[in-house]
């Protein structure tokens, strides 16, 4: 048996998959409220992921009636780009800044002028964001030098509950390629990068593929799970990685469309493929010898939750969306412009601000929730734009997260694609992923390819219904962010 924890934001999830690649048992632990004392500021408690990750581990053990012996080997996975600052000890010493956090711009812009823009993106493949864990880092150097004074190890969500179940420090490829200090090109930490930033490259944790076995589970860590003392621990990957993997996203061609929190579209390329805009992110696989590209919304799944969050507390999301379903396709004019934590593809801008646009007294509460929907995956066809500019192939596109979960957003997603999308037979997200990726690592499976071919099967393929009318609705969906912007800045 294999074992998947995904540290995400709303929660952590454990799953449990035998050698067929099938589910066998899963369970899940909500986190705390991301605390957000100033706009675009967001942070979690390290201790709070551990906590839910012993949860959810012991809740799929007894949900499978299994022991902890009979687990052979462990994946991670989780959100990406937080930065968990420690100290000698591996203490936590504040709060980590997560991935949605846009605080950094200051940073980035002086990183900017420090390296260059150009040169950061031959070094990292990437320019500075605010969501990656450097400008994270120099943030808290500038605002708080008495813990950055302290700091000994940093590290990333997921690789603090290894961290905690190992005591081990090792992070995968694919997660530093999120850090901003990754040589993404040669897979190894960029010298460079971290002399220029000010950081000591004794702080980073080793470096891992993500197949490969990099820590066991310690003493301490079986004693707080119930997991068995010395099962190897695979380096796993960060969610986009690991969920690509669980979708079958290993050869170019292949795109994911996955709706979370955020919402992603990916695609697997066999050599690193840079925007010099730097609009898209390029990042090592979780597999070795490949890397990918995608296009990140930071508020896909997020902006539906905030919509019933704040205008209909209590409705289930079930009822919401059977009511939007019934919506015409364009939602009679209104468009969502889904930037409630600022926008990185193709935007770059962490002051974006969201906006319902387009809105009339015959609107209904069912209209703004297919908006929502339908801006949402606006937002992530930009992301295909984009890859039709670089040459970047698309010969399928399977959907993942809560986008695929539910068939209005399935529809809408074909639509606003204007090409058939696929549905999997079992799509269990990045713990799912990062279950083959160990399996992979105590040779379950010879690559992460053979895993992939034997465990992720199509289920059904949803062709477009709508595709002329989500066109037009696109095109003014295109000028909303312009507009946006230049009231914003006035």
């Amino acid at each position: 048996m294999l074992l998947g924890i995904d540290v995400g934001t709303g929660g952590t999830r454990a799953v449990l998959v035998d050698r067929r690649g099938v589910v066998v048992a899963s369970a899940a632990s909500e986190h705390a409220a991301i605390r957000s004392e100033h706009i675009g500021w967001a942070e979690q408690e390290p201790e709070d992921w551990w906590r839910a990750a012993r949860e959810a581990i012991s809740g799929a053990m007894a949900a499978a009636n299994l022991t902890g012996a009979e687990i052979q080997a462990i994946g991670l996975t989780g959100q990406m780009h937080g930065c968990v600052m420690l100290d000698a000890e591996g203490e936590v010493l504040r709060p980590a800044l997560i991935w949605c956090d846009q605080r950094t711009q200051p940073e980035c812009d002086w990183l900017e002028a420090k390296i260059g823009r150009e040169r950061l993106i031959e070094l990292t493949c990437n320019p500075p964001l605010p969501n990656f864990t450097l400008t994270k880092l120099l943030w808290v150097r500038t605002h708080q030098p008495e813990i950055f004074a302290r700091i000994a190890h940093v590290l990333c969500p997921k690789d603090y509950v290894r961290f905690r179940l190992t005591g081990e420090y090792a992070i995968d490829m694919q997660e530093a390629s999120g850090t901003l200090l990754l040589d993404v090109a040669h897979r190894q930490w960029s010298e460079e990068v971290a002399d220029a930033a000010g950081i000591p490259m004794s702080w980073l944790p080793r470096l891992f593929e993500g197949p490969e076995i990099c820590a066991r589970v310690s003493d301490a860590g079986a004693g707080a799970t119930g997991l068995a003392a010395g099962t190897p621990v695979a380096a796993g990957a960060g969610d986009q990685g690991a969920g690509a993997v669980g979708m079958g996203i290993v050869g170019p061609g292949s795109v994911s469309a996955t709706i979370g929190t955020s919402g992603v579209v990916f695609a697997a390329t066999d050599k690193p493929t840079m925007d010099r805009l730097g609009r898209l992110h390029t990042f090592c696989h979780a597999a070795p010898g490949l890397w990918h590209v995608m296009g990140v919304t930071n508020g896909a799944g997020l902006s539906l939750r905030w919509f019933r969050d704040t205008f209909a507390p209590g409705v289930g999301y079930d009822e919401l969306t059977a009511d939007a379903a019934r919506i015409p396709a364009g939602s009679d004019g209104m468009l969502w412009a889904p930037y409630l934590f600022g926008e990185r593809t193709p935007h770059l801008d962490p002051e974006a601000r969201a906006a319902f646009v387009g809105v009339t007294a015959s609107h209904t509460r069912a209209h703004c929730v297919r908006a929502v929907m339908e801006g949402v995956a606006f937002s992530l066809r930009d992301t295909l734009t984009l890859f039709a500019e670089l040459g970047i192939p698309v010969e399928q596109i399977r959907l993942g997260g809560g986008g695929a979960r539910g068939p209005l957003w399935r529809q809408i997603q074909a639509d606003v694609y204007g090409r058939p999308v696929e549905l999997l037979a079992a799509e269990e997200g990045g713990a799912f992923g990062a279950a083959l990726l160990a399996g992979v690592g105590v040779g379950a499976w010879p690559t992460v390819e053979a895993a992939c071919a034997a465990t992720v099967k199509v289920a059904d393929v949803i062709e477009p219904k709508n595709a002329a009318t989500m066109d037009e609705a696109y095109a003014k969906f295109r000028r909303v962010y312009p507009a946006l912007r230049e009231i914003g800045r006035t």
